[in-house]
């Protein structure tokens, strides 16, 4: 192999490694970066998980529950009379997984019951059910896949938070949620004395669990926060009013929680892994090299 061939060699090798080292910096950054959220809609101000969001760092039960109760318990109404006792309650009927594998699908029947005097008084063309299905480590929804539904106006917005990096493992990772806004004005007016329900299908993911000597990880999902947003036009600006269901009445569905049994590594077996892991990428680099060697010594016709 001539001088020249061989310096054209050692630079495209240095080219190689410079890419490699700024891939792994972007990375790292990428992980580092703080919580993020997506969303399908422009206007941000209406989505709860924001409001949340811009109080605490991290999504944790015992923070949001204490955000529900109070700080969002404080505004809860504004611009319809104290004297209506509108009487919504709001249930999950049904909460199961769908499908096998690491990619499965959330289903939620959730029934909307509202008291019958109350019906004429709503103004039912402009509320809608809010749905926040809080995710545990391990999983996460991806909001660009999410994108799709809302496309076929199946809900009238959708937005994820927390943490949306769809790469890092679970114990690198923090909590997410989505947040689901639908159309409840049409489903108002015909509403029977049973009341009308919802259906949504969330596709989920698993992330790489830690290691575990049963070779599995038990990851478990509970029922989705509802509320009902009514907005109502003032003299000055549109006004809203958050209806939450009692605590004393809300409904149990026939499965408070799901649990989702997600494959895992297991230690007894990270030696082993680690060496053909090692020897894989230990030939390809080999490889690459004898090809560059090989196509650098060979002459391209003019053809």
């Amino acid at each position: 192999m001539s001088t020249l061939q061989y310096n054209r060699l050692c630079f495209h090798l240095k080219l190689a490694i410079l890419w490699m080292f700024f891939s792994g910096a972007v990375f790292c950054i990428h992980v580092f970066a703080s919580t993020t959220e997506v969303k399908t809609n422009s206007d941000a101000g209406k989505f709860i998980m924001k409001s949340y969001f811009e109080n605490y760092e991290s999504l944790h039960d015992s923070s949001f529950e204490d955000f529900m109760a109070h700080q969002l318990s404080s505004s809860l109404c504004q611009g319809i009379p104290d004297n209506w006792n509108v009487g919504v309650r709001l249930s999950v009927r049904e909460l199961s997984l769908v499908g096998e594998g690491s990619h499965r699908h959330l289903s939620s029947s959730i029934r909307l019951q509202i008291g019958a005097a109350s019906i004429p008084k709503l103004p039912a063309h402009l509320c809608e059910v809010i749905v926040i299905q809080r995710l545990p480590l391990g999983v996460f929804a991806d909001p660009f896949e999410l994108q799709n539904p809302h496309k076929h106006k199946a809900f009238r917005d959708i937005a994820v938070f927390g943490d949306t990096n769809l790469e890092l493992p679970s114990f690198q990772s923090n909590r997410s949620a989505v947040e689901f806004h639908i159309d409840a004005g049409f489903n108002i007016l015909f509403m029977q004395n049973n009341g009308t329900e919802f259906n949504l299908l969330l596709p989920l993911h698993a992330r790489y669990q830690p290691l575990d000597e049963s070779g599995y990880s038990v990851v478990e999902i509970g029922e989705p926060d509802m509320l009902m947003r009514c907005s109502v036009e003032g003299k000055q600006h549109k006004q809203s009013c958050l209806f939450m269901s009692p605590p004393n009445e809300k409904a149990k569905s026939t499965s408070a929680t799901v649990a989702w049994k997600i494959p895992a590594g297991m230690k007894a077996h990270a030696g082993f892994v680690s060496v053909i892991t090692f020897v894989t990428a230990l030939l390809s680099t080999l490889s690459i090299v004898y090809a560059s060697m090989f196509w650098s010594g060979t002459k391209v016709s003019k053809t």
